[in-house]
């Protein structure tokens, strides 16, 4: 006996079948997300090349980055199509309440028994199964969202019958992280925010004596810190000149062009390059340009930074065409911290600036940055589909 189906009910679930299947083709058929996935598979392909004779020598598993960095890619994967299919009250409240827990983490790092020192920096905090996550990492791709927050209190004329909270809540936003960033230390991650304060300051159209005196404070805050600590001072010395100091502050930065060199035009090949072998450090964190630029060369090079222009142009492209201000403000924002996460990591590698430990997006190892790559454009392709933009 065929048990029959009310029509009115099969049309129903079929509808609703037609809504899932059309919303998620919304979103895997968009360019952003095609070249996420791009990037995070030939990340993957990298880091098993870049770390496979460093992983034998201290776990005596070739595959022990790689292998993680798959669980990682999944659960980072997941995380981005949660946060670009949710509405956006759901996705902006996400960021915002994850902004505030960076800042709490970034604070715990320095707490004894807590933070976990690692290269004479205390920047991590110990989880289960092995696992360590960088709270830097989350406070960079969440502080759009405390822009895009102070902008919307702004609009809403919060602070005009409360001028104290209008300068507590700068200061809860800018200088308490990095002080605490600076106690890791992390000049990286404030040389970084830095640069977003600025861009934001800059595309806001606030007046050019705000703008300067931005600048000015920056930069006074800069040479400070650099003038004042020493080992900065002595990385700066080795990118003007890395031969003075060859097997000390150099070494990196000669190692690297040594990489880049061998490489040639088309590269030696993938799981061919030398430098990987204990010569360049951190080669499948700090250093994997270097590596790639080697087994891919100049060619491979190329691609690379491509696809890296096209995501920064797909984001700026989101922002431009974004009717509200706040999610403008948001879309340019976490654009522009992708932008500078992979310029300082290129500059490094090619010697133009010192080194900083900063991962290259996608390419470097590292749970912490992966992840919080795909919270970042899990945001943007949000923003995109609330705004029902056509490519």
């Amino acid at each position: 006996m065929v048990m029959k189906i009310p029509l009115r009910l099969l049309n129903k679930k079929i509808k609703q079948a037609e809504i899932i299947l059309s919303f998620f083709y919304s979103i895997i058929n968009r360019k952003v997300l095609l070249l996420v996935l791009l990037l995070a598979g030939l990340g993957l392909v990298q880091i098993y090349s870049a770390s496979y004779i460093f992983s034998i020598e201290k776990y005596n598993d070739g595959l022990f980055f790689f292998k993680k960095q798959v669980i990682f890619s999944i659960v980072g994967l997941l995380i981005l199509l949660f946060l670009a299919t949710v509405s956006w009250k759901w996705a902006r409240f996400f960021g915002i309440s994850l902004w505030v827990l960076s800042v709490l983490l970034l604070i715990a790092t320095l707490i004894p028994g807590i933070g976990v020192t690692a290269g004479g920096a205390q920047r991590w905090l110990d989880l289960p199964f092995g696992f360590r996550f960088q709270p830097a990492e989350l406070f960079k791709v969440s502080s759009p969202f405390a822009f895009m927050y102070l902008i919307a209190l702004k609009e809403q004329s919060f602070f005009n019958s409360r001028p104290l909270l209008y300068w507590m809540f700068p200061v809860f936003m800018f200088a308490l992280p990095i002080l605490v960033l600076a106690l890791q230390p992390d000049f990286g991650t404030i040389f970084l925010f830095f640069c977003l304060t600025l861009s934001v300051i800059f595309v806001l159209g606030l007046k050019w004596r705000y703008i300067c005196a931005a600048l000015t404070l920056v930069g006074l805050g800069m040479y400070f810190m650099v003038i004042f600590t020493p080992y900065r001072m002595a990385r700066i010395k080795a990118v003007l000149n890395p031969w003075s100091d060859p097997l000390e502050t150099g070494f990196q930065v000669i190692q690297s062009m040594i990489s880049f060199h061998s490489g040639g035009m088309f590269g030696v090949g993938l799981g061919h390059g030398q430098g990987k072998l204990f010569f360049l450090p951190e080669a499948h964190t700090d250093f994997t340009l270097a590596v790639f630029g080697e087994e891919t060369g100049f060619f491979g090079f190329c691609v690379l930074l491509t696809l890296y222009a096209l995501l920064v142009y797909y984001g700026m492209r989101i922002a431009f065409r974004t009717k509200d201000l706040l999610q403008k403000v948001l879309a340019f924002s976490l654009s522009i911290v992708f932008a500078f996460s992979t310029i300082i990591h290129i500059g490094v590698n090619l010697g133009i600036l010192p080194p900083k430990g900063l991962t290259l997006p996608f390419m470097s190892y590292g749970g912490s940055a992966l992840i919080c790559t795909l919270l970042l454009f899990g945001w943007l392709l949000n923003i995109e589909k609330h705004n029902y933009f056509i490519y």
